[in-house]
């Protein structure tokens, strides 16, 4: 898991590129967020949903959609995103996350990752743009 400036803990994530695959864009933005080299193992699911405009960086309601990996690292070490968001990439323990502030993405991806479910899909988790818990 990566810091996220502000102090809010996030998952290394962003845009794909177009016509990037998802599959490789975990991959690259993984290696450009941490420092570190990854191999995806798995689909883990998919999260949608609407940012009001109230709420979104912008100003404007859009839809974002989530599309969540399991990566294994094979390689690199932790460190902060060259001139990008990313304040500090470390190793965070399970036990350690409940306590953080945190985005809902980080609820999101282990929620999908402690319940593998078969249609790649949780419960909604409320959501104001970025929140912390």
């Amino acid at each position: 898991m990566s810091l996220e400036g502000g102090s809010t803990w996030t998952l290394p994530g962003g845009r794909v590129e177009h016509g990037e695959d998802p599959f490789e864009a975990v991959v690259r933005e993984v290696a450009e967020e941490t420092g570190c080299a990854a191999v995806v193992e798995r689909l883990l699911g998919v999260d949608s949903r609407v940012i009001p405009a109230a709420t979104a960086r912008a100003g404007v309601e859009h839809q974002n959609v989530g599309i969540f990996y399991q990566v294994r690292i094979t390689g690199g070490e932790p460190r902060s995103e060259p001139d990008g968001e990313v304040a500090e990439s470390v190793w965070t323990a399970f036990a350690e996350v409940a306590g953080l502030r945190r985005s809902s993405l980080v609820d999101v991806g282990l929620a999908l990752a402690r319940t593998l479910p078969a249609t790649g899909h949780v419960d909604p988790v409320p959501v104001g743009g970025l929140i912390q818990r």
